[in-house]
């Protein structure tokens, strides 16, 4: 079912009074039309692979590896916001990550292009950047380390091409977010603080390594705010200012739970390779999934610094990082949300 469009309020961009949200069942789409819904602005189908739990009355049940389904699934002429992907450590097969990541945005242009679609805005991935180094800005170089960031890559191709077939016309955003966070996420940023909550974590390395983050309520803020950006192409990292080491993000984290603020066990960066080795190996042994693994050892020890051009664009963050950090903190683990919806990590 299709929801009628509505009269934009004065504050949309003139003749936006519609958005399409291609993976709007998941945490980052449901928090985007939460927000649409509640301040006022357009209406909105989401096309997801499932049904959104919270607007079921404006889901459109599609598959983005299916172009001619897709397409029959958007409203004609209303931008898409393109959320889709398959993002998680551990997708098999690899080709997964190919077919919808790659191909899959391959069929949302064309898509776009049989619907009259001239807008879309992407969320990408810092991942592209791989192992970047500190402060790496839009114009880093592209070094994906894994299949994760290599086809979102391939997926901003896939864009860049259907923007260059009509650039006077067509509006592209690219948006590279760092690791999203916030209430009722269970991806890595959760898992860390779980374990600090139930003194469980360690830490692998020095802990002075630096952690670029994206609160959820401001990334939502800055896709609302990419709609009324100018035709064109637009390329932004998405990062929360400032960034936090390991250790003080640790050390916050413990204080807002009421223990004492420091980092506790240390372990060496080999021994901690050396554990996610073993449990790779037992994963693939068994077919089970765990929350330890080389890649996420690498990942944790890393230097994950990022720039973004997004305050270029006039945008400011709703929500301070420490504050953003703290509402999470609150939500997940001193009060009591019993029964709301839990996302996977995006």
């Amino acid at each position: 079912m299709t929801p009628t469009p509505k009269t934009p309020p004065p504050s949309l961009p003139s003749g936006i009074d519609h958005v399409n949200v291609i993976g709007g069942s998941g945490f980052i789409g449901t928090r985007l039309c939460e927000r649409f819904a509640r301040d006022g602005g357009p209406a909105f189908t989401i096309v997801d692979k499932v049904a959104s739990r919270r607007f079921p009355e404006c889901s459109v049940i599609r598959d983005i590896r299916d172009a001619d389904a897709l397409a029959d699934g958007l409203v004609a002429g209303a931008p898409i916001i393109h959320l889709a992907a398959e993002h998680r450590d551990d997708v098999r097969p690899l080709s997964l990550y190919h077919d919808v990541n790659v191909t899959g945005t391959a069929n949302v242009c064309r898509a776009a292009t049989a619907r009259n679609i001239d807008t879309i805005l992407f969320t990408s991935s810092v991942a592209v950047y791989g192992m970047a180094p500190a402060h790496t800005g839009e114009d880093g170089a592209i070094a994906p380390f894994n299949e994760y960031g290599r086809t979102k890559w391939g997926a901003e191709g896939e864009l860049r091409r259907w923007h260059a077939e009509a650039p006077d016309r067509r509006t592209l955003v690219i948006v590279r977010p760092t690791v999203v966070f916030g209430e009722n996420n269970r991806g890595n940023v959760y898992n860390l603080l779980r374990q600090i909550a139930t003194g469980r974590f360690a830490m692998i390395g020095n802990g002075r390594n630096h952690k670029s983050m994206a609160y959820v309520g401001n990334v939502v803020a800055f896709f609302d705010h990419c709609l009324s950006l100018p035709v064109g192409l637009h390329l932004c990292n998405y990062v929360d200012q400032p960034d936090l080491s390991m250790n003080d993000l640790v050390c916050r984290v413990r204080g807002l739970m009421g223990k004492a603020p420091s980092v506790g066990l240390r372990i060496p960066f080999p021994v901690g390779m050396a554990i996610g080795t073993a449990f790779d190996l037992v994963a693939r042994m068994s077919g089970r999934t765990f929350p330890i693994s080389r890649v996420r050892v690498r990942k944790f020890c890393a230097e994950t610094s990022f720039t973004s051009a997004a305050p270029a664009t006039g945008f400011t963050a709703p929500v301070a990082l420490p504050t953003a950090i703290e509402r999470t903190v609150r939500h997940e683990f001193l009060e009591s949300h019993a029964g709301e919806e839990l996302f996977a990590g995006e």
